[in-house]
């Protein structure tokens, strides 16, 4: 890696020069350091080990990193500042990965194609957002935005978002941002300006249980839930604003020969608009409702239950003509690449969600299997997501 360079009299103009030839010749080491951090197990609620090693590496680039009550890591550039009064661009990346504690990390190479749990999402994008910090750092550039990047905690599944959630908190200073870049997976077409937002909810049915035979009749809070499923499945969703119910897990009862005692499902509810997340939780509370009463009607007792929102991701939607799109849009096309604009759940739900311009990005390569042990990377572009990060960077920090 090479060292920083002290600030010069070259102009913006010049500096992004230097960042960007130092940046171009940096893709055989933007991978390397990508399989590197794809080894460091980073499970839900688990991230220290793989934070840690973010931390160690911005301190040997003199970015002088801090850590959060959360575990995010924060890096702040051109130096560390008092967010009270910036307005910063913030460039993320999520740390965490899908895959729990006793799932081995194994990461091979099999030709050109790198294979592993987590080798894509995100460990492409950290080590996108730790080159272009590097070349920044390496030109000495002069930003008229301070760049904050942010390598955050539990943005995965159970997660919930809950490190940008953190960062973005009530009363804190960031909601103040320029802009807001999430660095997640792989690609050069795809910029996500519409954020695709959930509702999870577990949905537990009780009642007294008892003998599958001599207490046989009683409301069964498994044939409740079973009612409820099948209610769901029968929901006539929209295409537009695109909108799905998923059933992804459930359980209950203690025993084959037992009217179990509690039973749950847990839903993953998605939608394009707010709006039809919230019809659709009453529509899920009106089947559960419908499905007690049914279930009730065996007496002579009857039927409890409970809706737990378990996870909320908001929605949103940056207009394609807002000039971080347009300049997103520049820097994919300067690369030979035509954007594609698209919707997804990332780390940018949040702050677009709170009105601060955000987008999501791939971070170059391409991939596949995400989110499995057989996940792929194969490097086919180089350096070349981390040049149209820098280049938007260029566009809202005005180097």
């Amino acid at each position: 890696m090479s060292p920083v360079q002290e600030p010069s009299s070259a102009s913006g103009s010049e500096q992004l020069d230097i960042a960007r030839a130092w940046l171009g010749d940096q893709g055989e080491a933007i991978i390397a350091e990508q399989v590197e951090l794809a080894r460091i197990p980073a499970p839900p609620f688990d991230e220290s080990a793989r934070a840690e090693a973010i931390a160690v590496k911005l301190a040997a680039l003199g970015a002088e990193p801090d850590s959060d009550e959360l575990g995010n890591i924060l890096a702040w550039f051109p130096r560390r500042v008092d967010p009270a009064g910036q307005k910063p661009v913030i460039i993320s990346a999520h740390l965490d990965t899908v895959f729990g504690p006793d799932t081995p990390i194994e990461i091979r190479r099999e030709g050109h194609v790198w294979r592993g749990p987590g080798i894509t999402d995100n460990a492409r994008g950290l080590a996108v957002a730790l080159a272009v910090l590097r070349s920044l750092r390496h030109a000495a550039v002069t930003p008229g935005h301070s760049a904050l990047f942010a390598f955050t905690v539990g943005e995965e599944g159970r997660g919930d978002l809950r490190g940008v959630k953190h960062l973005l908190r009530n009363g804190s200073p960031l909601r103040q941002a320029t802009a807001f870049i999430a660095l997640d997976g792989s690609g050069l077409s795809r910029i996500i300006h519409h954020a695709l937002g959930s509702r999870r909810l577990r949905v537990t049915a009780a009642g007294p249980g008892g003998h599958s035979w001599t207490d046989w009749g009683r409301p069964n809070p498994a044939n409740a839930i079973g009612n409820l499923i099948h209610r769901l499945s029968e929901l006539d969703l929209p295409q537009d604003p695109r909108t799905t119910l998923t059933v992804a897990r459930l359980g209950g009862g203690t025993s084959i020969n037992a009217i179990p005692a509690e039973s749950w499902v847990e839903l993953d509810v998605r939608s394009e608009a707010n709006e039809m997340l919230r019809t659709l939780e009453s529509q899920v509370r009106e089947a559960l409702a419908a499905s007690l009463a049914a279930e009730d009607a065996r007496g002579p007792v009857t039927l409890t239950a409970e809706v737990e929102l378990i996870g909320e991701r908001p929605a949103g939607k940056l207009p394609v003509d807002h000039p971080l799109v347009q300049a997103a849009e520049s820097a994919t096309r300067a690369l030979g690449v035509e954007p594609e604009h698209a919707v997804s759940s990332t780390d940018a739900n949040v702050p677009q969600a709170l009105g601060i311009p955000s987008i999501a990005l791939g971070g170059g390569g391409r991939s596949g299997d995400t989110h499995t042990i057989h996940e792929w990377f194969e490097d086919i572009d180089g350096a070349a997501g981390a040049l149209r990060l820098l280049d938007i960077l260029a566009a809202v920090a005005r180097f």
